[in-house]
């Protein structure tokens, strides 16, 4: 495939292994061959690669498959899944996962990202809806102050939150900044 038609957000296979493309930079100088520099992430191990590619780089576009996926729980360092289509169970190890495991929750549907039949890595949801099980305790009239203060989250996860939150509220997290949008 040419370098001109890469895109951010598309999965390509470079050097025998899968990326997708995070942020690319098409440019041409003068007379010279054009370029593109490109900001790509391994699926299989979330490393994140700079490089330049030029039209000689063997560079092949990788056909994915999208499938809802719901997580039903944790066995030591396993992840165990539903597919929601064929209702297979589906087995991931902690090293798939990664920062990801922070999220998971019972019943929580999300994407599986699948390569050749193997599931390869999880798109989760924008945000998602969590229970609060330890903050400081909201005072009156906290509401009006500006201010923030830590809060644990039944997954695990600690968030800042503002003051007026109280243990046991449901709230609203974004996933991919880990910050507090609104209560439920």
């Amino acid at each position: 495939m040419s370098i001109g038609t890469l895109k951010p957000s598309m999965t390509i296979i470079y050097n025998g292994a899968l990326y997708t493309v995070v942020n690319c930079e098409h440019a041409k100088i003068a007379r010279g061959a054009a370029f593109c520099r490109v900001k790509l992430k391994n699926l299989r191990n979330a490393q994140i690669l700079d490089c330049t590619l030029r039209d000689s780089d063997n560079v092949n576009q990788a056909f994915i498959e999208k499938r809802k996926l719901q997580y039903q729980y944790r066995e030591g360092t396993h992840y165990h899944f539903l597919d929601l289509e064929t209702y297979e169970d589906l087995i991931l190890n902690e090293s798939i996962i990664r920062e990801n495991s922070c999220w998971l929750k019972d019943n929580l549907e999300l994407i599986g990202i699948f390569f050749e039949n193997e599931l390869v890595d999880l798109e989760l949801p924008a945000s998602i809806e969590l229970k609060i099980i330890e903050t400081n305790p909201g005072f009156r009239g906290d509401t009006v102050k500006a201010g923030n203060k830590p809060a644990k989250l039944e997954t695990g996860i600690v968030i800042s939150v503002p003051l007026f939150i109280n243990t046991g509220e449901t709230v609203k997290v974004d996933t991919r900044t880990k910050t507090y949008l609104g209560r439920v």
